[in-house]
């Protein structure tokens, strides 16, 4: 059977350009799982997590600072003296065994926080600050406390040995008053106490240190006494600079040594200048008060020996009160535990001596 041919077919051309067929696109499968868009934490959380992390280090930095105060203050003790084989060379292998000590703890504590951290992210930082609470409280109390007394003196070298054994001085003095005695004095002072509280706040010294100046001074009994000294203070000679400033703050024109209120303010302003001039030494200040400015003061003696503080000047003070300051501050004692207890505790019993220099001597900063 014969085909018709159609002449407009373009395969009959060879001239016609051919049509162009459209290639579908490829379809490339990615046999691979998708990737997931990571979420961008918000700065809140960010800031939550930062808090969570510094109160976690802070409360395991005070935790490892205190343990360390303490054990090594308990080893300085156990361990005391100058023999290399009972002395240095066990406290040098306890300083090694706490160092290794430290970075067990560290391990534990790591490992546990990965624990702590799939419960809730607020046990790590909770539990490090009861750490430091606990640490903290032990080493306020008992034994630990007299540890940490010990590690204040392993650092405070010769300066420190100094300041405690005065100090031991100051609670001998008290003891040795007794509670009935410096009861007494308290009642005796009860007269001044508005007068004198108001020249300790004025000129910015401790109360208690002025109590212990009046009693040791006058035993709060005003009177002019056969050495110059006047009124509750006894004062005698003082720097015209201390004259000027209690004039200033009394708003007078003229200072009335037997007005007591008087008394107390350039009293206040002697001592502070004192202290001022012996750049914050407590016993200096206290002993420059005594002395006066007679004969160049005690600035001026302690030039002539070669003296820097209150230890080293002791043996140049045969002729001069070298235990006013030790007196000052044991009345001073008794006035900060009257104040704080509403009695007064007798060192010797159970375990008062110990209370009372965890609480510290007034201006000294002898709490433990």
């Amino acid at each position: 059977m014969d085909k018709t041919v159609d002449p407009s077919d373009p395969k009959l051309d060879p001239n016609r350009p051919k049509p162009v067929r459209k290639r579908r696109p490829v379809a490339y499968s990615n046999k691979s799982e998708p990737r997931k868009r990571l979420k961008k934490p918000r700065s809140g959380e960010i800031k939550r997590k930062f808090l969570l992390i510094s109160i976690e280090i802070l409360g395991l930095g005070i935790t490892a600072v205190l343990a360390i105060m303490a054990l090594l203050g308990y080893s300085a003790s156990q361990f005391s003296g100058t023999h290399f084989f009972s002395s240095l060379l066990p406290f040098a292998v306890g300083v090694l065994v706490l160092m290794l000590v430290a970075f067990i703890f560290l391990i534990g504590w790591w490992k546990l926080r990965k624990w702590l951290q799939g419960r809730s992210e607020l046990l790590t930082p909770t539990l490090s600050l009861l750490f430091a609470l606990l640490t903290g409280w032990l080493v306020t109390h008992g034994q630990l406390t007299l540890a940490y007394g010990n590690f204040r003196t392993l650092v405070g070298g010769k300066e420190e040995v100094g300041r405690v054994t005065i100090a031991h001085q100051v609670y001998a003095t008290y003891r040795r008053y007794g509670p009935t005695q410096l009861q007494r004095m308290i009642d005796r002072a009860q007269e001044f106490q508005p007068a004198i509280k108001d020249a300790a706040d004025a000129f910015g010294v401790d109360v208690n240190l002025l109590y212990g100046i009046a009693a040791t001074e006058s035993s709060f009994i005003p009177r002019n006494s056969h050495d110059g000294g006047r009124g509750l203070f006894q004062i005698t000679r003082v720097p015209k600079a201390a004259v000027d400033q209690a004039l200033m703050r009394l708003n007078a024109k003229t200072i009335e040594l037997e007005n007591p209120r008087h008394n107390a303010f350039l009293a206040a302003a002697t001592f502070k200048h004192y202290l001022t001039e012996m750049k914050g030494d407590l016993f200096l200040a206290l002993l420059a008060y005594n002395i006066g400015p007679a004969n160049g003061g005690l600035r001026f003696i302690m030039r002539q020996y070669g003296a820097s503080d209150f230890i080293t000047i002791q043996p140049y003070l045969q002729t001069l009160p070298r235990d006013y300051p030790i007196r000052v501050l044991s009345y001073a004692l008794a006035f900060r535990l009257w104040q704080k207890e509403g009695r007064l505790l007798a060192y010797e019993e159970g375990d008062n001596a110990l209370y009372i220099q965890r609480m510290g001597i007034p201006g000294l900063h002898t709490g433990i």
